[in-house]
């Protein structure tokens, strides 16, 4: 079987040269999401709460689109501007999860366009 790309159901502007997710043989690969407007592709800013819980929504979109659910992802990785903000993001992120949690690694890291955060996962469906 192929790999297949998955598209995230609400972009319509292209934000770079990579697809939101490659799926085979079950295996979902979720490229890294943001805080944007998919429609626009701009970047939309707000506490690192909002940009966390959005970014995931992103993620979300991309399992859903390849017929999964936020309960079949694995592992996330996140990357935030500021290490800092991590007691506030790890709080928004345990908002989305529930029952067992992926498992995850957070860096901090240098961000494009005065991002907060950016998160990409793997995700085990069917």
């Amino acid at each position: 079987m192929p790999k297949q790309e998955i598209k995230h159901p609400d972009k319509s502007v292209s934000t770079g040269a990579y697809s939101a997710g490659v799926l085979k043989n079950g295996l979902l690969f979720v490229s890294g999401q943001g805080p944007l407007d998919l429609a626009t592709g701009e970047v939309k800013h707000g506490t690192i709460e909002e940009e966390t819980l959005l970014t995931l929504d992103h993620v979300k979109k991309v399992v859903e689109a390849a017929g999964g659910t936020i309960d079949d992802i694995m592992k996330c990785t996140v990357h935030l501007a500021d290490i800092h903000d991590f007691d506030r993001y790890n709080a928004a992120y345990a908002l989305f999860f529930k029952g067992t949690l992926p498992a995850r690694t957070t860096v901090q890291s240098v961000l494009s366009d005065g991002i907060k955060i950016e998160i990409d996962a793997i995700a085990l469906i069917g």
